[in-house]
């Protein structure tokens, strides 16, 4: 071959090389089938769960979020494995076509639809191991900008609100006494305890007749109880200082003929009167949570809020 058409051969393979190249990286591949990215972000409101009947606390907080909040999409997560097998056996069984997801599953489904930011709202009350679980969750999954709201007693602000609006529950010191139960942790790790020694203290200083137990820690059963019997009024009404009062209320607490006694058979076989806070939603009774309450709702709601005015200053 002449070397003239090698030349010219050569140049126009390169000016074609040149010109692929180029083009290779100006380029952006999206696949048909990918969603468009959405601009709005995506709220997931992350609870412990519940597979007892006071899940009906879920449908409130839903249906008060979703009306503070049209135009964004909402999705529930759970952080108790525990909880979401045993729900979605019974889904199963039932021939139920809904199921529960974790946090890790919602994240990566918002994903897949297109969503690049999401604000994720913990429903939990004290940040304690499941809020840490939430934190490091959000943070080791990729490809998302996700603000993460604060659980409800995060600040003491918080705890003071909160307890403003529970104290219209309260027994009047010559009426009895009122036993806030909350979950507790059996782990001695300080972060997870001193919200709940925080919280005895102060009741103990604000209130005569009001104490803090724990199902799952300290203050213990035994010592309140223990402290209960000596009250000079024989009557006593629990205050559930959870979210949902599933079923530590209704067993741990309240129920009757188990295998261990519970609270209310302690109190009851020493002589005093028990009760347990209760309200109506949709015609049916139901002990009374924390996420019964519209102010604890509200507390909630404003968390998602400063979420989103964080998220819009990215």
């Amino acid at each position: 071959m002449k070397k003239p058409l090698l030349n010219v051969l050569l140049s126009i393979f390169i000016v074609f090389w040149t010109f692929s190249l180029g083009f290779s990286y100006a380029i952006t591949y999206v696949d048909e089938k990918s969603p468009p990215l959405k601009a709005k972000p995506a709220i997931v409101l992350c609870a412990f769960g519940t597979s007892t009947k006071a899940k009906v606390t879920f449908d409130v907080i839903d249906k008060e979020v979703k009306a503070h909040f049209p135009g964004y999409h909402i999705v529930w997560a759970f952080t108790s494995d525990i909880i979401i097998h045993k729900v979605n056996q019974i889904y199963k069984r039932r021939h139920i076509h809904k199921r529960l997801y974790n946090l890790q599953e919602v994240l990566a489904k918002l994903y897949a639809e297109g969503y690049r930011k999401v604000i994720v709202q913990p429903l939990h009350i004290f940040p304690g191991t499941e809020y840490e679980k939430v934190i490091k969750i959000c943070k080791k999954f990729p490809g998302l900008r996700i603000v993460v709201g604060e659980p409800l007693f995060y600040r003491w602000e918080r705890v003071h609100e909160v307890l403003e609006t529970v104290s219209k529950e309260f027994l009047k010191p010559d009426e009895g006494l009122n036993i806030l139960v909350a979950h507790g942790t059996p782990v001695t790790i300080i972060r997870d305890n001193i919200t709940y020694l925080g919280l005895d203290w102060l009741v103990r200083h604000k209130y005569s007749n009001v104490l803090v137990g724990t199902v799952e820690g300290v203050p213990s059963a035994e010592e309140v109880l223990n402290e209960a019997k000596k009250y000079p009024v024989k009557r006593v009404r629990f205050i559930p200082f959870m979210l949902v009062a599933g079923d530590h209320i209704m067993h741990d607490i309240m129920g009757k003929n188990l295998e261990e006694k519970s609270w209310r058979e302690r109190l009851e076989e020493a002589g005093i009167q028990v009760e347990c806070v209760t309200t109506k939603v949709n015609g049916k009774t139901y002990y009374k949570g924390l996420g019964l309450y519209p102010k604890v709702v509200e507390l909630f709601i404003e968390s998602i809020q400063r979420c989103i005015k964080i998220m819009k200053e990215y």
